[in-house]
């Protein structure tokens, strides 16, 4: 039984590891669409006058990953599944959060290196089946964990991959380190979120890829939307509740299954 809760960790892991790697989630699934700019926004001075988009891209990239705390809201396409995500991540690594994929909800904590992963039989259930698990693995596996909450140590199964999750440098390693491809940027029209002006930067790819970047033009210029269009990933991430702190506790030790001390037999053992 050990292999069968193994291969449920790798799904889960696969799933997670979509949010930092797979790019943002669809258009269609944005925010609702920004209100057209103030006025006022409108005359108040450019704050990234003189600057490249690459070079305002860089500056909410650095200011982004040095944030205490934020929270990232949105859904991810990736394999073709649609991922609905909702998490509060800081500077610790400690998170919480809801991710959606198959019908089903998981939800996520992590602290102090430790993840705690809970979800219902249709996150399960979608998440090996997307692994190709087969069935008479699947459903001995959904019943072990039904109502649990799984403990990841260090090291083990998913846990590397669930703890990028996490953290907030791992969720923007793919825009720090491609900074070739932010050369490739243009600023578009300046625009406005929930009530904060914001540049606007634009990167166009091959096969009609479209990346806009929203960076906060009034304050910290924290990265606050990404959203992609076309292609087979295209998507929205919105990022918000910066500094905001994120309180994450323990489950209870009944409701938890260790995954190190799962047994042959499939019966687990509560933590």
């Amino acid at each position: 039984m050990r292999s069968h809760h193994h291969r449920t960790l790798r799904a889960t892991a696969a799933v997670c590891a979509a949010l930092a790697l797979a790019g943002p989630a669809p258009a269609a699934f944005a925010a609702a669409p920004a209100a057209p700019p103030r006025a006022a926004a409108a005359a108040a001075p450019d704050p990234f006058e003189g600057l490249t988009a690459a070079q305002i891209a860089d500056r909410a990239v650095i200011a982004t990953r040095a944030a205490d705390s934020l929270r990232m809201t949105g859904r991810i396409v990736t394999d073709g599944q649609t991922l609905r995500v909702d998490f509060s991540v800081d500077s610790r690594g400690s998170c919480k959060g809801l991710i959606q994929v198959g019908g089903g909800t998981a939800e996520l904590r992590r602290l102090d290196g430790i993840v705690y992963m809970k979800g219902d039989s249709a996150f399960w259930r979608s998440s090996m089946a997307s692994q190709g698990v087969p069935e008479a693995q699947i459903a001995p596996t959904v019943e072990l964990v039904r109502g649990r909450w799984i403990k990841i140590a260090p090291g083990q199964a998913g846990s590397d991959d669930l703890s990028g999750v996490c953290d907030i440098g791992s969720l923007l390693t793919g825009l720090d380190r491609d900074r070739a491809a932010r050369r490739g940027l243009t600023r578009g029209p300046d625009d406005e979120i929930a009530g904060t002006p914001v540049a606007t930067l634009v990167a166009h790819r091959p096969g009609a890829v479209t990346t806009t970047l929203s960076v906060a033009a009034e304050g910290t210029p924290y990265l606050l939307r990404i959203v992609r269009t076309g292609g087979s990933e295209p998507g929205s991430l919105a990022l918000s509740d910066f500094g905001r702190p994120v309180k994450v506790t323990a489950p209870p030790a009944d409701q938890t299954l260790d995954l190190s001390r799962l047994d042959d037999t499939g019966t687990g053992t509560a933590a």
